[in-house]
């Protein structure tokens, strides 16, 4: 048996992160102005469909989280057939999502709007039942919190490299040629995932309770963590655009640099926290890019107009920061899944199902909380009196550093200070 920590490992299992990522770039960013633009299907209608199937699609995960423990129980190729049959199904649904014309004749928006429902279901069951499975596998490999930061800050950086590849990829070469690249990168990924070092053979066990990880106290309280910094960080990516556009009033080409910026400090920055998790742990770390991350958006609240380059700065500092967020929470979860007094290992799948659940929870309450704030202290798109302003700043900057900090003290008085071991923070 060859070290499942290895790098050739690392990278076997890891690169399945890539397609996974580039495939949610189209389904949240591209697909809304594509069936609006091409197919003149009307946006109230077109929200509501894309609400619906978001939210039966967060609601499911849990669900394909103690499926995926099924396929545990089995064998790791029993789990990697399943993986394969919902690759299939993802890029099956992808394709047919952004093709409606090549298999219906003249449809009307009523049956355009029919067939994204459909396909988005399809998309959205074979892409959250293969990054739950694919997720549950990394947190069976075990391993210390060096080595498990380091399995999901390698998955990470790959996603951050599908994700850019997926917003330049489209414009180079077209959109039906791109998902034809992606079709190409999963079936490339899925192989590579085969040939990686499957779990050990003792952690197979058979599945439990869907809502048996929430009897685990510590379950509860990384989850709650989790929920508070994602919001945290989720407020200023569904406003970032409109402090651009409206409190810097920065032209609109400088909009993919600061995209593109924040994404690639946020991918360069994965050695560097693994380094430090290495000296001060996986909790402490994470607490530290917390931290780094109001100091940035405290200093980004004096920002105004005509303050581009200072925000690029923003950029790579809050980019580093999510660094920390991307690679270590789920590191701190597959240790708590190695505790013998906790979840353990029987239920990965049902953890990480609730664990993504939770995730695509902290994006729609983000967007709850954030726009409706906005407009109830008067701010509009294109507002450019200083109280409309100062309300944008207010909700780009100083909610998220209140939530931040909110998560930070949790972190601290319910995992670092409640457990003090004296190297290995939290769940080794």
């Amino acid at each position: 048996m060859s070290d499942p920590f290895a790098w050739r490992n690392t990278l076997a299992y890891g690169l399945l992160g890539l397609p996974l990522a580039f495939a949610a770039l189209p389904l949240y960013v591209i697909l809304p102005n594509h069936y609006a633009k091409a197919y003149g299907v009307p946006l109230a209608a077109l929200g509501l469909v894309l609400l619906g199937a978001r939210l039966f699609d967060a609601v499911l995960d849990p669900w394909l989280g103690r499926l995926s423990d099924r396929w545990l129980a089995r064998s790791s190729r029993a789990v990697l057939g399943a993986g394969a049959a919902s690759a299939v199904m993802l890029a099956v649904g992808l394709l047919l999502l952004f093709s409606p014309d090549y298999v219906l004749n003249e449809p009307a928006p009523s049956d355009l709007l029919v067939w994204a429902a459909a396909t988005l279901i399809l998309t959205y069951l074979g892409y959250s039942f293969l990054s739950i499975a694919h997720q549950s596998w990394g947190a069976l490999l075990g391993g210390n919190e060096w080595q498990r930061s380091r399995l999901t800050s390698t998955r990470e950086w790959l996603a951050l490299m599908g994700v850019l590849l997926a917003s330049v990829l489209p414009g180079l070469v077209g959109l039906p040629l791109a998902l034809l690249v992606f079709v190409a990168l999963l079936a490339l990924a899925w192989w590579a995932w085969s040939r990686s070092e499957p779990p050990p053979r003792g952690t197979q066990a058979a599945a439990g309770s869907l809502w048996l990880p929430w009897q685990d106290g510590r379950f509860r309280r990384l989850l709650a963590v989790f929920v508070l910094n994602g919001i945290a960080s989720a407020v200023p990516a569904t406003l970032v655009l409109f402090f651009v556009q409206d409190r810097l009033q920065a032209p609109t080409q400088w909009e993919p640099a600061f995209l593109g910026t924040y994404f690639l400090s946020a991918a360069a920055s994965m050695p560097a926290w693994i380094v430090l998790v290495r000296r001060i742990g996986l909790a402490r770390s994470w607490l530290l890019g917390m931290l780094l991350a109001v100091a940035v958006f405290i200093w980004a609240a004096g920002l105004g107009t005509g303050d581009a380059l200072l925000f690029l700065a923003v950029c790579v500092l809050s980019g580093f920061a999510l660094g920390a967020d991307l690679a270590l929470p789920s590191a701190m979860l597959a240790g708590l899944l190695q505790r013998p007094d906790g979840v353990g290992p029987t239920l990965a799948g049902t953890s990480f199902g609730w664990w993504n659940f939770a995730a695509k929870l902290n994006l729609a309450l983000a967007a709850g909380l954030a726009l409706p704030l906005l407009e109830l202290l008067g701010y509009v798109p294109g507002a450019r009196e200083a109280q409309a302003l100062q309300a944008l700043t207010l909700a780009y900057c100083v909610l998220p550093c209140v939530l931040k900090l909110l998560a930070a003290w949790a972190l601290y008085v319910w995992i670092i200070r409640a457990e003090r071991p004296p190297k290995e923070e939290w769940a080794t």
